[in-house]
């Protein structure tokens, strides 16, 4: 029990790897003043390293840096838990006390200082000793720290994002899988269309459209794409349906051209920048205390703007060709209804209740109706009809249910004008 416990203090605690890295520190201190010891001649000139005072002024000056550097890193690290705490989960500490990348560069920079401080020893102003050889390794160190807080400060970075904070606690977790089931269970029966799964989990960012038609050409078969770009792919889960009898098909090759990562990206996935959109403005109508439809009127400023210019535009069909003309690669693509809905529906529930944004989304529908084509109209037409009725079960007074259904560009601009408003609702 004392062994599991002291294992399980180093696996899961900060403390040991910077620990190690002191102890290497001081070694490699010693080990490099005793190479300058052993020497009869200067190893390394004082022409390059100094005299004696400059010599002190140097390992000084990378001992002091190390630990601001040392407890920059730490600071960052602690208010990056409190943050991930706050936002996401107080459980999550753990995980970030096992972050290798940021035990090592505190190990690092709390290496530099031991080494640096146990070579200050051996400087001798009265003798003129000067070891040059550990101050040029100090050099060294300082280099290598630089690089080592970029890339900490990278990596901290790119760790506060919500999909990285998903993914620590997900591998963890399938690692832990494969010790407690080591035991992978019984085959699936494979269907009447062969298929090839995905080696690893993961988010759809990238497809190398023209490479997978150039696979399909060469096997003599037609690949189907079943997840859609921007959807998340379990491990082991179909990728393709292949059609047809391939003959010698690269799955391996056909998988690689399928790029799978944390998150969705703006590389290739339209639909994923109306979705950060939708984001911002469903947050700024939150039930929270500080509810910001400004914001949210901003949001639809954009998803109008990228609207107007899918309108008139053709949609692809999925269907990718080769140079004979024949179908080798099919993909689900995103249409004129679906876009619409991405767009609309989440911020049309959210801010049925506040006039500014039922006024600019009033306004936005009107515009996409006038410049869209015929046959898309109908989902702008449905998208107005539930505008109307989203606005009229939460706003009772009919004065304001005009007001809020009337178009305005601005929210409330140079169209509000209330007392037309008014007589609207009289006449009515």
């Amino acid at each position: 029990m004392k062994t599991f416990r002291l294992l399980d203090s180093i696996k899961n605690g900060l403390w040991f790897v910077p620990v190690v890295c002191v102890v290497a520190g001081v070694a490699l201190s010693v080990v490099t003043v005793a190479v300058d010891r052993s020497t009869d001649f200067e190893l390394i000139p004082q022409s390059f390293t100094g005299g004696p005072d400059i010599a002190i002024a140097i390992l000084s000056t990378v001992a002091a840096s190390m630990v601001s550097l040392a407890a920059l890193v730490l600071t960052i690290t602690m208010v990056v838990v409190q943050l991930a705490m706050g936002q996401f989960s107080p459980r999550i500490v753990q995980t970030f006390l096992q972050d290798k990348p940021s035990q090592i560069a505190i190990g690092l920079f709390v290496a530099t200082f031991a080494h640096a401080i146990v070579a200050l020893r051996e400087v001798d102003v009265d003798k003129g000793n000067v070891p040059g050889l550990a101050i040029v390794v100090a050099f060294l160190l300082v280099l290598v720290s630089i690089v080592v807080l970029v890339l900490y400060v990278h990596h901290i970075g790119r760790s506060l994002r919500v999909a990285s904070l998903m993914e620590l606690v997900g591998e963890q977790t399938r690692k832990l899988l494969d010790q407690v089931y080591p035991d992978h269970g019984p085959e699936m029966e494979d269907g009447a269309t062969p298929t090839i799964a995905a080696r690893k989990s993961g988010v759809i960012n990238h497809i190398e459209f023209e490479k997978l038609v150039d696979l399909a050409a060469v096997a003599d078969c037609t690949l189907e794409l079943l997840p859609s770009l921007g959807e998340f792919v379990p491990a082991g889960a179909p990728v393709f349906l292949v059609h047809g009898e391939p003959t010698d098909l690269d799955e391996g090759a056909v998988v690689n051209e399928v790029v799978l990562g944390l998150e969705r990206t703006l590389d290739q996935d339209v639909a994923y920048g109306l979705r950060m959109l939708v984001d911002i403005a469903e947050r700024s109508l939150s039930d929270s205390p500080f509810q910001d439809p400004t914001t949210a009127v901003q949001a639809i400023d954009r998803l109008h703007d990228c609207l107007r210019q899918l309108a008139r535009r053709p949609f692809p069909d999925g269907m990718y060709r080769d140079d004979a003309g024949d179908v080798r690669l099919i993909t689900p693509v995103m249409d004129w209804n679906g876009y619409v809905h991405l767009a609309f529906d989440e911020i049309r529930m959210a801010g049925a209740a506040s006039p500014q944004v039922t006024r600019r989304l009033q306004a936005a529908l009107e515009d996409l109706k006038a410049v869209a084509l015929p046959d898309r109209r109908p989902v702008l037409d449905s998208q107005l009809e539930l505008l109307a009725s989203s606005t009229r079960d939460v706003v009772t007074d009919p004065h304001d249910v005009t007001m809020a259904l009337s178009a305005d560009r601005l929210g409330f601009g140079v169209r509000a004008n209330v007392a037309s408003f008014a007589d609207d609702a009289e006449s009515s």
